[in-house]
């Protein structure tokens, strides 16, 4: 089993937008931890890329995450894979998307079954994908699991970035986490 890479790797936040928040299940909480995939990706220089569906009717991005977005890419495709220029925006090198988002049992799980199927290794965020049921969240997971994504949580994240207890962010990782 492969440990994640932070030289490999970038954050990918599907969806999480303003109008669809409110109707999530434990919302407060999945919006916590993307915000904190998003800090630590940005304390370890890992690559952040975002997708909005149907901004014009759902929304834009949450404000305090799109602060934190290097990018991005709006769709209309439940698959952001499908959307033009999706693929592209995606830095050649990270072979390894750490996947989080809103509405777990859709476009979470057909942008990670799309992003399977082009050749690239998914770690699916469990605390941070939400669906407005959380038995639909429940059911993506394990659909990603048995396709070949990898379920883990934030701090899993966190520490598998960090590495080493010697590294000059250690500090700034257990705030983060703590």
């Amino acid at each position: 089993m492969r440990v994640l890479d932070r030289r490999t790797a970038m954050l990918l936040l599907v969806d999480l937008q303003v109008k669809l928040h409110p109707a999530i299940a434990e919302g407060p909480a999945v919006l916590a931890e993307a915000l904190r995939l998003a800090r630590l990706a940005q304390l370890f220089e890992v690559p952040v890329l975002a997708t909005e569906h149907c901004p014009q009717a759902i929304g834009p991005l949450l404000p305090e995450l799109a602060a934190l977005s290097g990018g991005i890419i709006g769709k209309t495709s439940f698959d952001a894979c499908r959307a033009p220029g999706f693929l592209g925006a995606l830095p050649p090198e990270c072979s390894d998307i750490v996947l989080c988002g809103y509405e777990a049992h859709v476009c979470v799980l057909q942008t990670g079954l799309g992003l399977l199927r082009a050749g690239r290794r998914v770690w699916a965020v469990r605390d941070a994908m939400g669906a407005r049921n959380p038995a639909s969240r429940e059911a993506a997971l394990a659909r990603l699991a048995r396709a070949g994504a990898e379920i883990v949580t934030t701090e899993m994240v966190a520490f598998e970035w960090a590495e080493d207890a010697a590294d000059p962010r250690w500090r700034a990782l257990l705030a983060l986490v703590k």
